[in-house]
Protein backbone atom coordinates (compact mmCIF):
# COMPACT_ATOMS: atom_id res chain seq x y z
CA UNK A 1 0.00 0.00 0.00
CA UNK A 2 1.40 3.67 -0.84
CA UNK A 3 0.05 6.31 1.04
CA UNK A 4 0.62 10.10 -0.03
CA UNK A 5 0.63 12.86 2.34
CA UNK A 6 -0.40 15.98 1.79
CA UNK A 7 0.86 19.00 3.47
CA UNK A 8 3.56 16.88 4.07
CA UNK A 9 6.16 19.02 4.87
CA UNK A 10 3.92 20.50 7.69
CA UNK A 11 3.85 20.51 11.05
CA UNK A 12 2.01 17.56 11.39
CA UNK A 13 2.75 16.10 7.77
CA UNK A 14 6.19 16.21 8.42
CA UNK A 15 5.75 13.62 11.64
CA UNK A 16 3.06 11.43 10.31
CA UNK A 17 5.52 10.74 7.18
CA UNK A 18 8.05 9.65 9.68
CA UNK A 19 5.88 7.33 11.50
CA UNK A 20 4.12 5.55 8.28
CA UNK A 21 7.80 5.19 6.78
CA UNK A 22 9.40 4.17 9.98
CA UNK A 23 6.63 0.95 10.64
CA UNK A 24 7.62 -0.13 6.94
CA UNK A 25 4.75 1.99 4.70
CA UNK A 26 5.89 3.82 1.55
CA UNK A 27 4.88 6.90 1.91
CA UNK A 28 5.57 10.22 -0.30
CA UNK A 29 5.42 13.72 1.41
CA UNK A 30 3.82 16.56 -0.63
CA UNK A 31 4.00 20.28 -0.04
CA UNK A 32 4.84 23.39 -2.06
CA UNK A 33 7.87 22.72 -1.36
CA UNK A 34 7.75 19.83 -3.52
CA UNK A 35 6.01 21.51 -6.52
CA UNK A 36 2.43 20.85 -5.06
CA UNK A 37 0.08 23.52 -5.62
CA UNK A 38 -3.46 22.59 -4.73
CA UNK A 39 -4.80 26.14 -5.40
CA UNK A 40 -3.65 24.97 -9.10
CA UNK A 41 -3.45 21.63 -9.46
CA UNK A 42 -0.02 21.83 -10.32
CA UNK A 43 2.10 18.47 -9.57
CA UNK A 44 -1.39 16.44 -8.34
CA UNK A 45 -1.16 13.77 -11.33
CA UNK A 46 2.55 13.52 -9.97
CA UNK A 47 1.67 13.46 -6.60
CA UNK A 48 -1.31 10.64 -6.27
CA UNK A 49 0.21 8.75 -9.21
CA UNK A 50 -0.41 4.83 -7.76
CA UNK A 51 -1.20 5.85 -4.86
CA UNK A 52 -3.84 4.06 -2.62
CA UNK A 53 -4.70 6.37 0.13
CA UNK A 54 -4.08 10.11 0.57
CA UNK A 55 -3.86 12.09 4.21
CA UNK A 56 -4.60 15.79 3.79
CA UNK A 57 -3.43 17.48 6.52
CA UNK A 58 -2.83 21.44 5.01
CA UNK A 59 -3.70 24.30 6.97
CA UNK A 60 -5.43 27.65 5.54
CA UNK A 61 -2.73 30.61 5.55
CA UNK A 62 -5.43 32.66 7.78
CA UNK A 63 -8.19 31.75 10.28
CA UNK A 64 -11.22 34.50 9.01
CA UNK A 65 -13.17 34.05 6.02
CA UNK A 66 -10.34 33.64 3.37
CA UNK A 67 -10.44 30.34 4.71
CA UNK A 68 -13.34 28.89 3.55
CA UNK A 69 -12.70 29.08 -0.26
CA UNK A 70 -9.13 28.05 0.28
CA UNK A 71 -10.79 24.64 1.74
CA UNK A 72 -12.95 24.00 -0.91
CA UNK A 73 -10.91 24.90 -4.16
CA UNK A 74 -7.96 23.02 -2.67
CA UNK A 75 -10.02 19.89 -1.77
CA UNK A 76 -12.01 19.68 -4.50
CA UNK A 77 -8.92 20.33 -6.82
CA UNK A 78 -7.35 17.11 -4.55
CA UNK A 79 -10.59 14.69 -4.73
CA UNK A 80 -11.20 15.33 -8.47
CA UNK A 81 -7.60 14.56 -8.83
CA UNK A 82 -7.55 11.64 -6.49
CA UNK A 83 -11.07 10.11 -8.64
CA UNK A 84 -9.13 9.95 -11.84
CA UNK A 85 -5.92 8.32 -10.52
CA UNK A 86 -7.94 5.82 -8.60
CA UNK A 87 -7.20 6.55 -4.88
CA UNK A 88 -8.80 4.35 -2.57
CA UNK A 89 -9.20 6.23 0.63
CA UNK A 90 -8.95 9.92 1.77
CA UNK A 91 -7.88 10.75 5.05
CA UNK A 92 -8.73 14.21 6.42
CA UNK A 93 -7.21 15.87 9.59
CA UNK A 94 -10.03 18.14 11.14
CA UNK A 95 -10.53 19.44 14.50
CA UNK A 96 -12.58 18.28 17.68
CA UNK A 97 -16.02 19.84 18.40
CA UNK A 98 -16.08 22.36 14.73
CA UNK A 99 -19.92 21.43 14.84
CA UNK A 100 -20.45 22.67 17.47
CA UNK A 101 -19.56 26.34 17.00
CA UNK A 102 -20.85 27.81 14.23
CA UNK A 103 -19.72 31.74 14.81
CA UNK A 104 -16.11 31.33 14.06
CA UNK A 105 -14.79 31.51 10.40
CA UNK A 106 -12.17 29.16 10.49
CA UNK A 107 -14.17 26.07 12.28
CA UNK A 108 -17.27 26.89 9.49
CA UNK A 109 -14.37 26.83 6.77
CA UNK A 110 -13.27 23.32 8.17
CA UNK A 111 -16.48 21.69 8.29
CA UNK A 112 -16.67 22.89 4.92
CA UNK A 113 -13.84 20.60 3.77
CA UNK A 114 -14.99 17.99 5.63
CA UNK A 115 -18.49 17.77 3.63
CA UNK A 116 -16.64 17.71 0.50
CA UNK A 117 -14.57 14.88 1.82
CA UNK A 118 -17.70 12.77 3.33
CA UNK A 119 -19.61 13.70 0.41
CA UNK A 120 -17.52 12.20 -2.67
CA UNK A 121 -17.27 9.00 -4.25
CA UNK A 122 -13.77 7.95 -2.36
CA UNK A 123 -14.53 5.80 0.42
CA UNK A 124 -12.87 8.75 3.22
CA UNK A 125 -11.80 8.95 7.49
CA UNK A 126 -11.93 12.06 9.05
CA UNK A 127 -9.82 12.35 12.23
CA UNK A 128 -10.47 14.93 14.48
CA UNK A 129 -8.38 15.78 16.77
CA UNK A 130 -8.00 18.41 20.13
CA UNK A 131 -5.88 21.81 20.39
CA UNK A 132 -2.01 20.60 20.24
CA UNK A 133 -0.04 21.05 23.44
CA UNK A 134 2.47 22.33 20.99
CA UNK A 135 0.81 25.16 20.12
CA UNK A 136 -0.70 26.74 23.81
CA UNK A 137 2.25 28.86 23.86
CA UNK A 138 1.19 30.36 20.96
CA UNK A 139 -2.61 30.54 21.76
CA UNK A 140 -1.66 32.42 24.64
CA UNK A 141 0.35 35.10 22.38
CA UNK A 142 -2.28 36.02 20.44
CA UNK A 143 -3.93 38.07 23.85
CA UNK A 144 -0.46 38.94 25.30
CA UNK A 145 -0.22 42.27 26.40
CA UNK A 146 3.16 43.27 28.18
CA UNK A 147 2.96 41.59 31.81
CA UNK A 148 -0.81 39.91 31.22
CA UNK A 149 -2.35 37.35 29.01
CA UNK A 150 -5.88 37.48 29.08
CA UNK A 151 -7.23 34.26 28.47
CA UNK A 152 -10.90 32.89 28.72
CA UNK A 153 -13.13 29.68 30.66
CA UNK A 154 -13.17 27.69 27.39
CA UNK A 155 -12.21 24.26 28.21
CA UNK A 156 -9.95 23.22 26.30
CA UNK A 157 -8.15 18.73 26.30
CA UNK A 158 -4.82 19.60 24.81
CA UNK A 159 -3.39 16.68 22.97
CA UNK A 160 0.75 16.08 22.15
CA UNK A 161 0.85 16.12 18.73
CA UNK A 162 2.68 12.54 18.09
CA UNK A 163 -0.56 10.65 19.87
CA UNK A 164 -2.77 12.45 16.80
CA UNK A 165 -0.21 11.48 14.89
CA UNK A 166 0.06 7.83 16.15
CA UNK A 167 -4.42 8.01 15.36
CA UNK A 168 -4.09 9.04 12.15
CA UNK A 169 -1.47 6.85 11.03
CA UNK A 170 -3.91 3.72 12.52
CA UNK A 171 -6.53 5.51 10.38
CA UNK A 172 -4.69 5.24 7.08
CA UNK A 173 -3.15 2.29 7.24
CA UNK A 174 -6.89 0.42 8.08
CA UNK A 175 -10.20 0.69 6.67
CA UNK A 176 -11.83 3.58 5.83
CA UNK A 177 -14.39 4.28 8.41
CA UNK A 178 -16.64 6.97 6.37
CA UNK A 179 -16.87 8.80 9.56
CA UNK A 180 -15.46 10.35 12.13
CA UNK A 181 -12.34 9.26 14.61
CA UNK A 182 -11.97 11.69 17.43
CA UNK A 183 -9.09 11.83 19.36
CA UNK A 184 -8.37 13.98 22.57
CA UNK A 185 -5.20 14.43 25.26
CA UNK A 186 -6.19 12.79 28.64
CA UNK A 187 -7.35 16.11 30.41
CA UNK A 188 -9.26 19.05 30.01
CA UNK A 189 -8.66 22.25 31.34
CA UNK A 190 -9.85 25.93 31.39
CA UNK A 191 -8.01 27.76 28.82
CA UNK A 192 -7.13 30.09 31.80
CA UNK A 193 -5.93 27.61 34.20
CA UNK A 194 -4.21 25.90 31.26
CA UNK A 195 -2.41 29.37 30.54
CA UNK A 196 -1.32 29.73 34.30
CA UNK A 197 0.60 26.12 34.55
CA UNK A 198 2.19 27.00 31.82
CA UNK A 199 3.38 30.17 32.67
CA UNK A 200 4.46 28.88 35.84
CA UNK A 201 6.19 25.31 34.23
CA UNK A 202 8.44 28.13 32.33
CA UNK A 203 9.01 30.23 34.94
CA UNK A 204 7.23 33.00 33.01
CA UNK A 205 6.20 36.22 35.98
CA UNK A 206 3.27 36.74 33.51
CA UNK A 207 -0.45 37.15 35.17
CA UNK A 208 -3.11 35.31 33.47
CA UNK A 209 -6.68 37.55 33.71
CA UNK A 210 -9.73 36.14 32.56
CA UNK A 211 -11.28 37.38 29.28
CA UNK A 212 -14.19 35.47 27.89
CA UNK A 213 -13.91 37.47 24.70
CA UNK A 214 -10.24 37.37 24.45
CA UNK A 215 -8.67 35.48 20.72
CA UNK A 216 -9.99 32.53 19.06
CA UNK A 217 -11.28 30.75 21.77
CA UNK A 218 -13.58 33.59 23.20
CA UNK A 219 -15.71 32.77 20.70
CA UNK A 220 -15.69 29.28 21.24
CA UNK A 221 -18.65 27.60 24.02
CA UNK A 222 -17.23 26.59 27.37
CA UNK A 223 -17.20 22.96 26.31
CA UNK A 224 -17.75 22.72 22.63
CA UNK A 225 -14.39 21.55 21.90
CA UNK A 226 -13.33 18.72 24.51
CA UNK A 227 -13.84 15.76 22.75
CA UNK A 228 -17.47 13.43 22.68
CA UNK A 229 -18.09 9.80 24.15
CA UNK A 230 -15.90 7.23 22.53
CA UNK A 231 -12.90 9.62 21.39
CA UNK A 232 -9.80 8.06 21.73
CA UNK A 233 -7.38 9.23 24.20
CA UNK A 234 -3.90 9.95 23.97
CA UNK A 235 -1.01 8.83 26.41
CA UNK A 236 0.81 11.74 27.31
CA UNK A 237 -0.75 14.32 29.96
CA UNK A 238 0.29 18.29 29.44
CA UNK A 239 1.68 18.52 32.93
CA UNK A 240 4.30 15.93 31.71
CA UNK A 241 4.61 17.36 28.18
CA UNK A 242 5.76 20.37 30.01
CA UNK A 243 8.33 19.28 31.91
CA UNK A 244 9.84 17.07 28.42
CA UNK A 245 8.93 18.98 25.36
CA UNK A 246 10.85 21.71 24.33
CA UNK A 247 8.62 24.92 24.14
CA UNK A 248 7.31 26.04 20.53
CA UNK A 249 8.30 29.31 19.40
Amino acid sequence: MKTAVIGGTGFVGTRLVERLRSTGHETTSHGRSTGLDLLTGAGLPDALRSVDVVVLTIDAPSFDAAASPFFRSTTQNLLDAAGRAGVGHIVLLSIVGIDRVPGVDYYTAKISQEDLVRSGPIPSSVVRATQFMEFVEPIMSWTSDGDVVRLPTTRLQPIAVDDAVGTLADVATGTPVNGIVDVAGPDVFPLDELGRITLRARGDERTVVVDESAGLFGAVPETAIIAPPGARIGAVHYTVWLTSGPPVS
